[in-house]
């Protein structure tokens, strides 16, 4: 009996030691973790101040949403859409960047946008942009034959609300997917007006859209023209069979319009200009650590014959790559009023929800290495449109003062030669 409880005490007592050691031992475990915690915390925070990039303090981040859902679902008075709260977290993540071209995209909102750049898409077919400064969304052009010009919207109506959520300040993807849906709908916009007192209200269907990107005709003498209004990924298609209809037509000049062209997609420019440039570079970008990617034409399709393009302040992004590369080899004349000045690309990363981020990735330079961002391309003869035509919804090409100092540089040119 006495041996058995010495059994049963030395038992307990190894027993106690070795939960006493494992204590310490996971104690110590737990202490190495910790400080290995805080070390990646750490590495993680420097990396990120030394590349200017972004650190979130997770514990904090999450303790702070944990204390504001708690205040939410015990104050707030109606009910809670859960999903739309997490978008806006994600929007707000974004928008918290600063920069006016960054956005984050519901898996719809996505779908919508790379429709657009399509150039066939369900809208009102009406072409937008974006002032930087002040966050106002222009229309600059309504396509004809659309609900947008059959509705009454004008070039030069700002929007102030869609389907009645203001949209001053948003960015212009969000904008336009709101003005975006399925065939038969309609949406209600809001804009202000030059010479208007109060906002108009239109209330605009939708229906299926084919942009025309590229239009264009023969002019007297000889003249081709073509205005190329956005650069879509149809785009390229049409101004090659224009290039190729104006040439058997047997045009001697050519005239390229890029005023109010908002831009569009960067592959698609380069593609252009590869059937006008002589061999060597279009255009090349730098991301955040110097590495740069470089766009190069071949000169196979070197365009020889006297040209004219026509720019404004409306002419931006690819427009300028187009614009930059003219001027920069001087196979061109650049007539109009200097462009818009962004010289910065962005990209669309999908995330594995469906749903995307849009970022600026890179700043683009012209071939001879001009940074035209917020400062963009003046042109070699600058001609403001008058101010009679600002106001009009068409104008003819007789009374185009800016086409038609175009028309004339080309006669000199050819008298010239």
């Amino acid at each position: 009996m006495e041996r058995n409880d010495k059994f049963k005490t030395g038992f307990l007592s190894g027993l106690c030691a070795m939960l006493v050691i494992a204590g310490i031992v996971l104690f110590a475990r737990g202490e190495v973790i910790k400080q290995e915690n805080a070390a990646l915390k750490a590495q993680k925070e420097a990396e990120a101040q030394a590349s200017d990039g972004l650190y979130l303090d997770q514990e904090r981040v999450e303790r702070k949403l944990a204390n504001i859902e708690s205040i939410i679902n015990q104050y707030y008075l109606d009910e809670i859409d859960r999903e739309e709260v997490e978008s806006w977290m994600y929007k707000g993540l974004v928008a918290g960047l600063g920069d006016t071209y960054a956005a984050y995209y519901t898996k719809e909102e996505l779908e919508k946008t790379e429709e657009a750049s399509s150039g066939a898409y369900n809208g009102i077919g009406a072409v937008m942009t974006q002032n930087r400064t002040t966050g106002m969304v222009v229309i600059v052009r309504c396509y004809e034959g659309t609900p947008s010009a059959e509705s009454g919207l004008l070039p030069g109506d700002v929007l102030y609300s869609v389907n009645d959520t203001q949209v001053t300040g948003m960015d212009l993807t969000e904008v336009v997917s709101m003005i975006k849906t399925e065939p038969g709908d309609t949406v209600k916009i809001e804009v202000a007006r030059e010479g208007e007192e109060d906002y108009l209200s239109f209330d605009v269907p939708r229906a299926p859209i084919e942009v025309p990107t590229v239009e264009y005709e023969m002019l007297d003498g000889k003249i081709g023209y073509i205005e190329i209004v956005e650069f879509d990924t149809v785009t390229e298609a049409q101004f090659s069979n224009a290039l190729a209809d104006l040439e058997e037509q047997g045009m001697e000049k050519l005239i390229i319009d890029l005023r109010n062209n908002p831009g569009g997609v960067l592959g698609t420019v380069c593609n252009m200009l590869e059937q006008i440039l002589p061999k060597g570079l279009i255009v090349y970008t730098e991301d955040k650590n110097g590495n740069r990617t470089e766009y190069k034409s071949d000169g196979s399709h070197e365009f020889k014959k006297p040209l004219a393009v026509l720019v404004n302040g409306n002419s931006a992004s690819a427009s300028e790559i187009f614009a930059g590369a003219v001027k920069d080899y001087g196979i061109g004349t650049l007539v109009g009023t200097k462009t818009f000045g962004k010289g910065i690309v962005q990209r669309i990363i999908s995330l594995n929800d469906g749903t995307g981020i849009k970022l600026t990735v890179a700043k683009y330079f012209t071939p001879k290495g001009n940074d035209i961002h917020q400062v963009g391309i003046e042109p070699d003869v600058e001609v403001e449109l008058d101010e009679a035509l600002k106001q009009k919804v068409t104008i003819e090409k007789s009374e185009d003062n800016q086409l038609q100092k175009a028309i004339e540089i080309l006669g000199q040119t050819g008298e010239e030669q």
